[in-house]
């Protein structure tokens, strides 16, 4: 069994990394895993069952909590589980992911005093997600 800090360098820091990033980091990061954008929504549906665990359980901010769960509600509203196609095409059609980038900021600043992370090196196989 993990650790409630282990989910948040595992799941959670590392899907707010990428969330987060400016829109070429993140099209050029999307392009080069060929993460597709259903994928990207279910690892936000994930990290919300992760988070609100670690709220529960006060690991986790409640502020922190409110912003994941906005950002899961403009993914939905976006219909961004709907979409077939990369996340890179979503990217670009989509003005929701502004606003999503800013609440990722917004939870990783007050987490851990910047938004700035490096990006994950891998993803899991695509096939997984197919």
């Amino acid at each position: 069994m993990y650790d409630d800090a282990d989910y948040w360098e595992r799941w959670i820091a590392r899907l707010l990394a990428v969330l987060a990033a400016n829109a070429p980091d993140q099209l050029a990061w999307a392009g080069e895993h060929g993460v597709k954008s259903a994928a990207l929504a279910e690892d936000v549906d994930f990290v919300l069952h992760l988070a609100q665990g670690m709220q529960e359980r006060g690991t986790l901010a409640a502020e922190a909590l409110r912003d994941l769960r906005a950002i899961g509600r403009l993914l939905a509203e976006a219909d961004i589980r709907g979409r077939a196609g990369p996340w890179a095409g979503s990217l670009t059609a989509e003005p929701a992911w502004s606003e999503v980038r800013t609440l990722a900021r917004q939870v990783l600043v007050a987490r851990e005093g910047d938004w700035r992370r490096p990006l994950p090196h891998r993803v899991p196989p695509q096939d997984l997600y197919d």
